[in-house]
């Protein structure tokens, strides 16, 4: 029986059972964060560690699907995720040239003498990535899009994953209503333009490495750690985010909520 023709009942039930999983992957993905070991270790932790959640996922789906995975086609794996790392990335650097031209980002200096811990956070912020585009669009985007549509789907989803982030340092419901409207409207439209988990896996990594550990920027309210370029942020919130970074600044709103549509109009064009 297909997600669609399934009784609201049974529908309701399962949905539940794999929200239930994926906040279980969420947790491999934190456990995976562990202090004070090897780096080379931390790096292998962080690549088996998204392996094991999208194993588990892809298992998840087979046995109460009774069906493959069909946004986890291995054939376009690096294609995609190597295409939505780069507009994440290239969405940062347009993030973080508006707010020089707006005089509120200066680089101060640039950091060689940490870049083995530049290169652990890229691999930890592979496993965030892949842990929260499961839950929020593998799992929840997809069984509504498919019960109820990809409207009802959409909206409800970014919602969902911005309220998720009101629980960060630095929080506010403007953040978490920017988090919604720039990043939840994009994962989800991608995932449904790509029909792949690996685009909104990538932009979500791209876009959380080179907010905190390229360009020194708090990532949803937490410190990024160590950062390739070292900057001067200072200016009114409305600009830099405040506390809980650029995320919540209206530059990354109005960029985030802008490829969004663009996005969304791809995937309306299609049908």
């Amino acid at each position: 029986m297909s997600i669609k023709t399934m009784p609201v009942w049974k529908w309701i039930l399962l949905f539940l059972l794999s929200l239930v999983l994926g906040f279980i992957l969420l947790s491999i993905g934190q456990a995976s964060n562990i202090p004070e070991v090897a780096i080379w270790l931390s790096c292998i932790i962080n690549i088996a560690a998204p392996a094991a959640m999208l194993a588990l996922y892809a298992l998840f789906v087979k046995i109460i699907e009774r069906a493959p995975a069909k946004d986890l086609p291995m054939r376009r794996l690096a294609a995609e995720t190597g295409k939505g790392f780069g507009i994440g990335a290239l969405f940062f650097v347009a993030v973080v040239s508006l707010m020089m031209v707006c005089g509120v980002y200066k680089f101060v200096s640039v950091n060689t003498r940490n870049i083995d811990l530049i290169i652990e956070s890229l691999f930890f912020y592979l496993t965030v990535a892949v842990g929260e585009e499961i839950l929020f669009r593998g799992i929840m985007f997809r069984w509504i899009d498919e019960k109820w549509g990809f409207t009802v789907a959409l909206v409800v989803s970014s919602l969902l994953f911005g309220i998720m982030h009101i629980f960060q340092p630095g929080a506010s419901w403007w953040s978490s209503i920017a988090i919604a409207l720039e990043a939840g409207l994009l994962l989800g439209a991608a995932y449904k333009y790509s029909e792949t988990l690996w685009l909104p896996i990538g932009i979500h990594w791209g876009w959380n490495f080179f907010q905190g550990n390229i360009f020194g920027i708090e990532v949803s309210g937490s410190d990024a750690g160590e950062s390739l370029f070292i900057p001067k942020i200072s200016g009114p919130d409305i600009l830099t985010g405040g506390a809980f970074g650029a995320e919540a600044s209206i530059i990354a709103f109005v960029l985030g909520l802008l490829l969004s549509i663009w996005f969304i109009f791809k995937v309306i064009k299609r049908k």
